[in-house]
């Protein structure tokens, strides 16, 4: 049965891929242009994965998908994803 929960939920499964909270990263979509963190869009997750839906128009904007063998991360619906530095990193690495 799918899911229909916010951004925030991919904070566990994007750990594995990113060092940081994705949840944070501030995406464009493609197709409205709206600019927002990770965590406000609207998800649909299943066993399988999730979709990452833009919260303005609907738009695919990522695809989370967990394999035998890996992870399958696509991000066609995003004009591009920013990730900020983490200050607390960048102050442990001084």
């Amino acid at each position: 049965m799918t899911q229909r929960l916010d951004g925030n939920s991919l904070a566990g499964p994007l750990s594995v891929i990113f060092r940081f909270d994705p949840t944070m990263a501030v995406g464009s979509c493609n197709t409205c242009g709206d600019v927002r963190p990770i965590g406000a869009s609207i998800v649909y997750s299943s066993a399988m994965g999730a979709v990452v839906r833009c919260a303005s128009c609907d738009n695919v904007l990522m695809t989370y998908v967990q394999t035998p063998t890996g992870i399958v991360l696509t991000t066609r619906g995003l004009t591009w994803l920013r990730i900020d530095a983490d200050p607390e990193q960048e102050h442990r690495d001084r």
